[in-house]
């Protein structure tokens, strides 16, 4: 199915489902494991992409040095963007204050799952999060779809691959032709993307009813405007920073986005990603290590919501956090934040501990979970956005950024590219010539 179509049947499928949970509730709430199937059909594919593509994208670069120099930037990278996130949305809580005579009270059965959540351990120190990057087996790794782990083991092996020269080109051209075929793969499964994203939202409104949306209608606002203000005022500035075209980015990823925002998941959405923006023109070995890595160490979107709600939860409990517990907060949250992407409602566990760790009351979550899956919506949306963003400035500040790679990629795609891009293409494939002179 050409691009176009699909994104269109995505985005039909998404409006069509909200209306069928609105209007048959009871029938569409029994939908959920239609969203689940298409979800595990992500699943099986991931760990295959990603070892691959990394292992590949590495072992035919061969150099460490370079590696360290891409991890190094990632990293810091990584560490400025997600303290932003986390400076706006402790921000935006103080100005709109969202818990401010909320008054909804939590269920039985929620407090019954945030006791369950408190009892799942987070990696609240750094030695906690590198002890948990190594894998005790790659096999556990993969079986348990731990990116990180994963991500680790690839570097490596595909270390130790480059290192031995042509006797290890057998197992790259095998790899090779494994990521291409990944990459088939995902076009497959594609295919079922707006079944899945129909079940997603209409069991989603189905459970919770269309009137949750007005309970809590400040605190998803406040939410969805701090995520609106991250991309504007952090990812839009990186991209023009980068001379990239920010808009033209979000086109080419509205079909991942769109899987993103619907089924609230980031695993749904990442071997698309990936294959969009190895297509914008930042290289595969850049694409294979940033992206994965970011799922764990760049999830902007859950990492602004947690100091988000960390404050609504103190609000709605009549609790004044002075300064000094706000910035303790937000380095707290810049450890616990990081390194459990695997584990499911990661962003209510850091929440629950986080809480308990400043004596606020944990039945804040309680009161949030009603609504954590239109929350979580926004905040996955978002999380993808901003590691793709992460790919094109790493791949900028290595200087291996391809803008003719993107603007044919643009261009195939149908969406307009500025004059200014088409002048940057130019100077590229100038400085590309120049290059190849010398060589």
């Amino acid at each position: 199915m050409p691009k176009s179509k699909l994104t269109l049947c995505i985005f039909a499928a998404l409006v069509l489902g909200v209306f069928c949970g609105w209007l048959f509730p009871d029938f569409c709430a029994q939908l959920k494991p239609l969203a689940d199937l298409f979800l595990r059909m992500i699943k099986m594919i991931i760990a295959p992409l990603i070892l691959s593509t990394l292992i590949v994208g590495i072992a035919w670069h061969g150099n460490v040095k370079h590696l360290g120099q891409i991890g190094l930037k990632t990293i810091v990278y990584f560490e400025v963007v997600t303290t932003l996130a986390l400076a706006i949305g402790l921000g935006v809580a103080n100005y709109f204050k969202p818990g401010h005579g909320f008054n909804v009270a939590a269920s039985a059965q929620n407090m019954a799952i945030v006791e369950q959540m408190g009892h799942v351990n987070v990696n609240s120190s750094v030695a906690d999060t590198f002890l948990h990057m190594v894998p005790n087996s790659i096999v556990e790794a993969m079986a348990k779809g731990d990116i990180l782990q994963i991500v680790f083991f690839a570097v490596f092996f595909s270390i130790a691959l480059a290192s031995i020269g042509d006797k290890g080109k057998p197992i790259l051209n095998v790899l090779s032709s494994l990521a291409d075929v990944m990459f088939k793969v995902t076009e497959y499964v594609m295919l079922f993307a707006p079944i899945g994203v129909f079940a997603a939202i209409s069991s989603t409104i189905g459970e919770n009813g269309i009137g949750v949306l007005a309970i809590y209608a400040k605190l998803i606002g406040v939410l969805y405007l701090a995520l609106f203000l991250f991309i504007t005022f952090v990812l839009f500035v990186a991209c023009k920073i980068c001379k990239i075209p920010f808009m033209g980015l979000l086109k080419a990823l509205q079909e991942p986005a769109l899987l993103a925002f619907s089924t609230a998941s980031s695993e749904a959405a990442l071997p698309k990603a990936m294959k969009v923006m190895e297509n914008f023109g930042v290289p595969r070995n850049i694409v294979g290590f940033v992206m994965p890595t970011g799922y764990t160490f760049n999830l902007d979107g859950s990492t602004l919501y947690l100091s988000l709600a960390v404050v609504f939860v103190a609000q709605a409990s009549g609790i004044t956090l002075d300064l000094h517990h706000q910035l303790m907060i937000m380095l707290t949250l810049m450890l616990t934040s990081k390194g459990i992407a695997a584990v499911p409602r990661v962003s209510l566990i850091v929440l629950t501990a986080t809480l308990a760790s400043f004596n606020l009351p944990i039945a804040g979550v309680a009161i949030l979970l009603g609504i954590d899956q239109i929350l979580d919506m926004g905040r996955t949306t978002v999380n993808l956005i901003g590691n793709c963003v992460a790919s094109t400035v790493i791949a900028k500040w290595e200087k291996v950024f391809d803008y003719n790679k993107m603007c044919e990629y643009l261009e195939i795609s149908n969406i307009k590219i500025s004059p200014k891009y088409q002048n940057i293409r130019f100077l590229y494939n100038n400085a590309q010539e120049e290059i190849s002179k010398i060589g």
